[in-house]
């Protein structure tokens, strides 16, 4: 046989040789080597999308690969939760979900599509925030512990507005009503909106608000605010004591965004996410942009997640089972 002959013999299988080795190559390749997928239970421009969003700005930046934000609406978020927890387990298909797709949906949906703690891996919490406790000015009292007294007083009486029936704007209103054993009545409303309008209108006494959709009230005087839900007062609202501090020892209640991947994504996958999260959380740039939406940045690891999801499941089916809760 002469060389061309055997040149023409050979490179066929040198070319199929080299094409069944590509896929190895690219299993080599650190993660991600493609596009990646974050899905968003909400509408383009709310709070958690925009969290998403800018995260996906981030993790773009740090591995130089497209991070492509997808909406899926429906079911208060859960629609995009059963999504991705039936996606493919290669870490390129998230989910951005919240304290009330994760904590509350299980005790307020029936039947929801997946379980918070077997069907996820954990990435990182990204943001958060309090709720702050507002109330009409006309509402003759100027602390939380003068507020208890008030509501004990005159039992049934005191209305507060939320978001809905199971929203975290509601569970927190039922949280403190529990523990300062009060009896007040609650007032779903169709979003937070308008039930804030109401409370500035004097229509019902008090509700608990998102900080950012009550700080310009509280500044212009027009809400006054008792306290805030966390364990820690919020810097944007320095001057308001936690619910825990004006009297109600161990109240807390936050809502707060994290990245997530279905159950079984790489380890290795999952800590080069949540590094590149953690590193983005601690520049003063992305502080700055969340503080602007009233938010905290947080940047915790994928066992503190896992530890936070387990911890607080328990707590607000206890507190939907009281309150007799489901979603609107």
């Amino acid at each position: 046989m002469n060389t061309t002959a055997i040149n023409r013999s050979v490179c066929p299988l040198i070319v199929a040789f080299a094409a069944a080795l590509l896929p190895a190559a690219a299993q080599g390749q650190a993660y991600p080597v493609k596009p990646v997928k974050i899905v968003v239970g909400s509408a383009a421009g709310g709070p958690i999308d925009l969290v998403a969003r800018l995260t996906a700005q981030k993790l773009s930046e740090a591995f130089n690969q497209q991070f492509i934000v997808e909406n899926r609406l429906g079911a208060g978020g859960t629609i995009a939760g059963e999504y991705v927890a039936k996606a493919a387990r290669d870490g390129y298909t998230l989910y951005t979900g919240s304290a009330a797709t994760l904590c509350i949906a299980p005790a307020v949906y029936p039947k929801l599509g997946y379980d918070p703690i077997a069907d996820f891996s954990p990435i990182s919490v990204i943001a958060g925030s309090a709720f702050v406790m507002v109330l009409h000015p006309s509402i003759p009292v100027r602390s939380l512990k003068e507020f208890v007294a008030l509501a004990k007083a005159r039992p049934g009486q005191l209305r507060f507005g939320s978001a809905g029936s199971g929203s975290g704007t509601h569970l927190s209103a039922e949280l403190f009503k529990s523990m300062a054993k009060i009896d007040v009545s609650h007032v779903p409303y169709k979003g937070g909106a308008p039930a804030i309008i109401d409370v500035l209108r004097g229509e019902i006494e008090f509700m608990f608000a998102t900080v950012g959709s009550a700080l310009p009230h509280v500044k212009a005087g027009k809400l006054r605010a008792l306290g805030v839900t966390g364990s820690e007062r919020s810097s944007l609202m320095r001057g308001v004591p936690t619910i825990a501090e004006g009297g109600v020892a161990g109240y807390e209640s936050t809502t707060w965004f994290g990245l997530l991947g279905p159950a079984g994504v790489p380890g290795d996958s999952v800590d080069r996410l949540g590094a590149a999260i953690r590193k983005a959380v601690g520049s003063e740039e992305f502080r700055q942009r969340m503080l602007a939406q009233a938010l905290e940045p947080i940047g915790n690891t994928p066992d503190q997640f896992a530890q936070l999801i387990k911890r607080e499941l328990p707590k607000w089916a206890n507190v939907v089972r009281a309150s007799k809760a489901r979603a609107d």
